[in-house]
């Protein structure tokens, strides 16, 4: 429920009076006695779905911009007339649910702080997501999801969009531009630092700290997220409702992911840098997708209708952009991760030939201890460069011919010829 406070303008008081009688709504009057254009300031409840509609009309018999209308909660409103009015415009929609758009356009530009202090949140939660990532903790991770101020961008590019506020637009169109290079660049210069000053070792090897390298190498999953976190903030900040925690999960989807490019470009690896940095763009456009097309299956449109046409092209225009480049970058994440399908098949067809070697007559004596499969570090696309075999048996030398089996059975399973190690290790049973 919302109370609506609204200062009436000169001449205007008896028009707004009958349109609010007419709609059965209930008021208090009281009088404006400061001079500047107003004769009164009326009072009245509203559900939440009307809010806009009613505002609409008051403007269309003469309340315009300049006069002060403040929405504010309402906890509670005993009058029967208020519960005929909620039966009129509560219809259990997706439209019943959701807020003004004069509400939803002051939300989105109140989710969106001052430029500097959002420079210098962002390049904190990237620093901070950085050492998060070189720590592997995912603790500290979520930690810089909190504090990274990406949900008031995110989202107002796609409220802009719909209720035609093209400034609204642009400024989230910059934020969100000058916020993911920062956070890819105070990543890069904080990673930088860390390698320099040995507080990890120079010679660490990124593609095997889990929370970087599952960053370097998305797949088509990582496109989900993006979309949810899309459809959630929009319903979120449409519905008023949980807009903090759906701020985190915007920022799961961007800032790990830019630490991650970041660290890479550090470390000098500009392949293994592509993957994360797709993440980042995919994830950011997704988010924008979503955001407009769940603004407007809601039912959000311009205030002014002469412009709804134009408006309406605009949004197509911008959906069908975004739905190709995500379209492509989605091609590039689904060879992501047809390349991660074939490792993981390729590891357990190895692992299978293995144990049917050992299983053979000849090699009865024989177990495997350990199996592991060493990948190459050409990111994104990443494949198997070597199969570690550890055999167990009895004290002294793995027959020669082993490790010839294993080789020839192990590479039937690739197009291009692996490394086969075989490591023995004599048992000795008391």
């Amino acid at each position: 429920m919302r109370l609506v406070q609204l200062t009436v303008p000169t001449g205007k008081r008896e028009t707004i009076l009958e349109e609010l009688d007419d709609r059965g709504i209930d008021y208090v009057l009281t009088d404006e006695e400061s001079n500047r254009g107003y004769t009164a300031v009326v009072y009245f409840p509203l559900p939440d779905p009307a809010v806009e509609p009613v505002l609409d009309e008051l403007q269309d018999v003469g309340v315009d911009e300049d006069a002060y209308t403040v929405v504010v909660d309402a906890e509670t409103v005993v009058s029967r007339r208020f519960e005929a009015l909620r039966e009129e415009y509560e219809n259990g929609d997706v439209e019943t649910d959701r807020i003004s758009r004069q509400e939803l356009q002051s939300e989105a530009d109140s989710l969106t702080p001052t430029f500097s202090v959002y420079v210098i949140m962002t390049v904190i939660s990237a620093v901070v997501a950085t050492a998060g990532l070189f720590l592997d903790s995912p603790a500290v991770v979520v930690g810089s999801m909190v504090i990274a101020p990406l949900i008031g961008p995110a989202l107002g590019l796609s409220v802009g969009s719909v209720i035609d506020d093209e400034e609204l637009f642009r400024e989230s169109f910059r934020y969100q531009i000058i916020g993911i290079l920062l956070a890819i660049g105070a990543a890069a210069i904080f990673a930088l630092l860390v390698r320099v000053t040995n507080i990890v070792p120079p010679t660490l090897n990124i593609s095997t700290v889990g929370e970087i390298s599952e960053r370097l190498a998305p797949d088509l999953l990582s496109l989900v997220i993006a979309l949810g976190a899309g459809i959630a903030g929009i319903i979120s900040i449409a519905t008023g409702t949980a807009v903090a925690l759906v701020g985190v999960m915007i920022a799961a989807a961007l800032i790990p992911p830019a630490a991650a490019a970041g660290i890479a470009i550090a470390w000098g690896e500009p392949s293994a840098a592509i993957g994360a940095t797709v993440l980042v763009l995919v994830n950011v456009l997704s988010v924008n997708l979503a955001g407009l097309l769940t603004l407007w299956w809601a039912g959000y449109r311009p205030e002014n209708l002469f412009s709804l046409g134009e408006t309406e092209q605009r949004v197509r225009r911008r959906v069908a952009g975004l739905a190709v480049i995500v379209l492509v970058f989605a091609v590039f994440l689904g060879a992501i991760t047809y390349s991660s399908y074939t490792v993981s098949t390729f590891e357990e067809n190895a692992h299978d030939e293995a144990e049917t070697v050992l299983s053979q007559e000849e090699f009865a004596e024989y177990q495997v201890l350990e199996f592991n499969v060493v990948m190459d570090e050409s990111y994104p696309f990443i494949g198997p460069q070597r199969v570690v075999v550890t055999v167990g048996g009895p004290p002294g030398e793995a027959p020669p011919e082993l490790a010839d089996r294993l080789h020839e059975r192990i590479n039937q399973h690739t197009d291009e010829e692996v490394d086969v190690q075989v490591r023995y290790v004599g048992l000795v049973e008391r």
